[in-house]
């Protein structure tokens, strides 16, 4: 379809005075048309449509939810100029962002059964029991609704997964909640093309139009208006460090302080303990140059930082990583702002006496497709734990060795290590169990815990946890992707008293949905 560069809000596109364009980053043109960016009086035009349509969005059935989803995955993963869109502003190939459409079609998908289902609202039922002495007992029962309008923020490193119709949209409106959304700069027609597909469902299943909006921004302004706005229940966010903490901050400086939900930076310490180092050195090192420069290193698990023992077996590994990361191609960034940045940060770490540079891309870098090479560098541990700088996050295809001379030297980093999503040991049962102060160590940090793996790519099922705690996460007790995603936006509510025609279906004794539910201290599916 023609994209009109237009913001949308409740079913209608509006226009406004200051434009902007979407650049390719592989060749570094301007790309058609441009786009509106919003103004502070769209922001409350959207909000104040979110709300309204809110009141009817939330009296529907779980079943019509679940028919609202379906009809947007059914869309995209028919769409093939949206594919094409994403593929132009964001540099990424074909096949990455195909199978990125599959993922978001998944999420979608896995959403809509989950609310069908019905038992994610975590039904508890206490009967009554009024012979009770001293006191009777009151009949209470209590589930989770939804928020109300909620703010997204779009991420740049999934232009379709984590962006328009992506997990936090997609979680936000199964539990309920209706989505004003803000897209990101750098892939702003296929933001249109998603918001166009999210609206005509919208439209075709009988959803109320103010059910989803898309604004387009750069300015700070914007962002912040959204976060503050009175009618604003939550926000989720992907992104960077400052961004998510501004977000944070802002919400928590309002006369009534709402949730964040921001994913933010990450370093994914990758620990490999002598068993492994000595059996399989070789394939480590081949497997970590596939992950740190897998989608140019702009995973928000790519892993920043590797440990072991000092000894020959850590020398061949990083001789094997070494020739494997000079091999390894230059690749377009997503944009060259992300560029920029990476070049800083990898020349920060080049500077600290005592890392030296053990491998780059030896074939050159072109400014003008946004590209950068692949580096490797090597520190030993007192030189790590005595520079903070190194610990900071290099968002693109780098990582650093550190070699430490004992297993207390490399728990003691552990223990020095910030919040992270994930950290990842390789290892055979016997590390295991001579690292067992480690692991735990480990697991007061991070939020997810990889074995013989490596964390980049991220499954999406029930079971995953993609968070940790702060600053990979405001909220370590949450998920951005898998079935607890929709908890962000629900809270829990407790009717007391309450006759059972007047109790929502899920609260009933008959249980007229079928839902997994506690009730009186034992999990049930039936009365009985």
């Amino acid at each position: 379809m023609p994209l009109n560069g237009l913001n949308l809000i409740g079913g209608r596109t509006l226009e406004s005075g200051k434009t902007f364009r979407a650049v390719n980053p592989a060749t570094s043109q301007h790309l058609e048309p441009p786009f509106h960016e919003a103004t502070l009086d769209q922001v409350d035009q959207a909000m104040k449509q979110a709300e309204a349509a809110f009141v009817e969005y939330r009296a529907k059935s779980p079943k019509e939810r679940a028919a609202f989803l379906e009809a947007i995955a059914a869309a995209i993963s028919t769409n093939d100029e949206l594919v094409d869109r994403a593929g132009q502003e964001s540099g990424l190939p074909q096949a990455r962002l195909q199978g990125e459409r599959g993922r978001t079609v998944g999420q979608l998908r896995m959403f809509a059964k989950l609310i069908e289902d019905g038992s994610w609202v975590d039904a508890r039922i206490d009967h009554a029991d009024p012979a009770r002495k001293p006191v009777p007992k009151p009949d209470t029962r209590r589930m989770l609704i939804p928020l109300g309008p909620v703010a997204i923020f779009a991420a740049s490193n999934f232009p379709l997964a984590f962006s328009i119709a992506g997990g936090d949209t997609a979680s936000a409106l199964a539990a309920g909640c209706t989505v004003v959304l803000k897209t990101h700069p750098g892939h702003p027609g296929a933001s249109e093309l998603a918001a166009a597909i999210i609206a005509q469902a919208a439209a075709s299943t009988g959803m109320p139009a103010g059910v989803f909006s898309m604004l387009h921004a750069r300015d700070y302004a914007i962002a912040i208006a959204l976060v503050k706005h009175p009618l604003c229940r939550a926000v989720g966010f992907t992104g960077s460090l400052k961004g998510g903490r501004a977000l944070f901050d802002a919400a928590a400086s309002r006369p009534d302080p709402i949730p964040v939900y921001a994913e933010m930076g990450s370093f994914n310490p990758v620990f490999i303990l002598p068993g492994a180092m000595a059996e399989r050195g070789k394939q480590i090192a081949e497997g970590l140059k596939a992950s740190v420069t897998m989608g140019t290193g702009q995973f928000c698990t790519n892993p920043g930082v590797v440990l072991g023992l000092e000894g020959d077996s850590s020398r061949a590994f990083l001789e094997h990583a070494a020739a494997s990361f000079v091999e390894a191609p230059p690749a377009t960034m997503l944009y060259s702002g992300l560029r920029d940045s990476y070049e800083a940060g990898a020349a920060r770490v080049k500077k600290v006496a005592g890392v030296r540079v053990v491998a780059e891309s030896k074939t050159p870098a072109s400014a003008a497709q946004t590209q950068v090479g692949a580096k490797l560098f090597a520190t030993d541990a007192k030189t790590f734990l005595s520079q903070p700088s190194l610990h900071e996050e290099v968002f693109g295809p780098a990582t650093i060795f550190v070699s430490g001379s004992s297993t207390e030297e490399l728990e003691k980093i552990a223990a020095g290590l910030e919040g992270n999503l994930t950290a990842t040991l390789h290892g055979t049962e016997k590390d295991l169990q001579d690292h067992r102060k480690l692991v735990a160590i480990l697991e007061r940090k991070v939020g997810r815990l990889l074995f013989n793996g490596f964390p980049t790519g991220v499954e999406v099922c029930p079971s995953m946890q993609h968070g940790g705690p702060y600053p990979a996460t405001t909220d370590s007790r949450t998920t951005s992707v898998g079935t607890a995603a929709i908890d962000r936006f629900a809270r829990p509510i407790c009717y007391q008293d309450f006759p059972q025609a007047a109790l929502p279906d899920e609260l009933k004794d008959a249980n007229p949905r079928g839902i997994w539910r506690i009730v009186d201290g034992q999990r049930k599916q039936r009365e009985g």
